[in-house]
């Protein structure tokens, strides 16, 4: 009799161990969007954000402190513009876009984890420039990204350079299932043949 008992207490407390994890891992999608929206509230509560979009490509502020503009009604998408780039040559439908970029997951930072930036941008990056179909999201280089970071190219031209929040359902494909929202930093280059 004392052997059952000897057993069965190691027993019950690995079955009720696993219960309790099981619990903590057992998110929603609904959960995992209201984490999403949480830490991209947050971040954004410590910028300046301006609502209205310019209609012309030329009204934008620009720099390391311009504002982040509110790109949809729904608070997905925020763009920061650090530079227009060249005005004069901007990607038509079509054309294919190379682009670097770095990024840092927002819900992370939210919990206050020290995140560091990562991405193709970084010296040395083994990853290097990546491409997408502008306006194309029907090629798969393009949908893997998201159309999120192709937004910008719809006001400024090639060598731009923006921050972009998005959360992600704009963002890159495989950051959707697990509803995660990121800050990017991105550069457009023009394919050099």
């Amino acid at each position: 009799m004392k052997l059952t008992i000897k057993l069965l207490g190691p027993a019950l407390s690995l079955l009720l161990l696993g219960a309790a994890t099981a619990c903590e891992d057992n998110h929603s999608y609904s959960d995992y969007l209201n984490e999403e929206e949480k830490a991209t509230n947050w971040f954004m509560a410590q910028q300046t954000i301006c609502l209205d979009v310019p209609e012309d490509s030329v009204s934008f502020e620009t720099g390391s402190d311009a504002p982040f503009y509110k790109m949809d009604e729904d608070g997905f998408i925020y763009m920061q513009v650090i530079s227009k780039g060249d005005m004069d040559n901007r990607p038509k439908k079509g054309d294919m876009v190379y682009f670097r970029f770095m990024r840092k997951n927002l819900q992370r930072m939210y919990k206050g984890e020290d995140v560091q930036w990562e991405g193709n941008s970084s010296v040395g990056s083994a990853l290097g420039s990546t491409n997408f179909i502008f306006d194309d999201m029907l090629v798969t280089s393009s949908s893997t990204y998201g159309q999120g970071i192709q937004i910008p190219l719809k006001y400024f031209g090639y060598n731009a350079e923006v921050n972009l929040v998005l959360r992600s359902y704009y963002g890159f494909t495989t950051d959707q299932s697990e509803c995660l929202a990121y800050i990017y930093n991105i550069r457009y280059f023009k394919p050099e043949y």
